[in-house]
C-alpha cells in the first residue's frame, strides 16, 4: 500500500487526476455495489436532493437517474471521471461539480458515501463530519459504506472501526444504523460497515 503523505502532492487535484489517467483506480468496482443498490431500491421519495461526493465514475449516479431520481449531484476533485459521466449522461452535465468537496456550498437531503471517507487523510475526518453535517437539511441523512479494518498510516484506503466511527460521528449525527455489511461485493466482504446517520 502507498503511504499517503509521500504519494499525494499538495495539489490533490493533480494526484487524483493522474490516478485516473494511469488507470490506477483499484477502488472502482465497475458498477454500483450491492449495498448501495439495495439501499437506493428502498427509497420511495424520488424528489429528494442527493449528493455523491468523491463520485469517481459515478455508477451510483447512473443508477439513481435510471430509477427516476432527478435531483442528484456528484462532486469530484478530478475532472476525468466527471467527463466519463458526462459522456454517458450529457443531459446531466449541470449536475456534475468539479471542485473540492470542502468548498461546496449547498444543502441536500441525502449524501451517499462510498470510498470517499477512506481516501481522505485520517486527520481530516473531524473536518469531514463537520462538513457533512453542514451540507444536510434538517433530518437529512448520510448513508453508505465505511471500511472495517485496522487504521494504519498506510493508505489510501484508510480503515477504521465501528467504535471509532461512533465516537467520530455521534456529536453531529444520530446513529440509525451501523452494522457489518452482509451484501458487500466479493473483494470487500467482511471489510465494510453499512451505515445510516441522521444529522442532529
Amino acid at each position: 500500500m502507498m503511504k499517503l503523505r509521500k504519494q499525494i502532492p499538495q495539489n490533490k487535484m493533480n494526484y487524483w487526476e493522474e490516478r485516473y489517467k494511469k488507470g490506477e483506480t483499484g477502488w472502482d468496482a465497475g458498477s454500483i455495489t450491492t449495498p448501495l443498490k439495495e439501499y437506493i431500491d428502498q427509497l420511495t421519495n424520488k424528489n429528494i436532493k442527493i449528493l455523491i461526493p468523491g463520485a469517481g465514475n459515478g455508477y451510483e449516479f447512473d443508477y439513481l437517474i435510471e430509477k427516476g431520481f432527478q435531483n442528484v449531484y456528484v462532486i469530484d476533485i478530478a475532472e476525468t471521471p466527471l467527463e466519463n459521466i458526462k459522456k454517458r449522461k450529457p443531459e446531466y452535465a449541470s449536475h456534475l461539480i468539479h471542485s473540492d468537496f470542502f468548498k461546496l456550498d449547498d444543502t441536500f437531503d441525502l449524501i451517499l458515501e462510498q470510498t470517499f471517507f477512506c481516501a481522505l487523510p485520517p486527520e481530516m475526518r473531524p473536518q469531514y463530519v463537520e462538513k457533512m453535517a453542514s451540507l444536510l437539511n434538517p433530518k437529512g441523512k448520510l448513508a453508505g459504506l465505511l471500511f472495517d479494518f485496522p487504521l494504519t498510516t498506510e493508505g489510501p484506503p484508510f480503515g477504521g472501526s465501528a467504535t471509532e466511527y461512533l465516537n467520530l460521528f455521534s456529536d453531529k449525527f444520530t446513529i440509525k444504523t451501523l452494522e457489518k455489511a452482509h451484501n458487500s461485493i466479493k473483494p470487500r466482504q467482511n471489510k465494510e460497515l453499512f451505515f445510516i446517520f441522521e444529522v442532529k
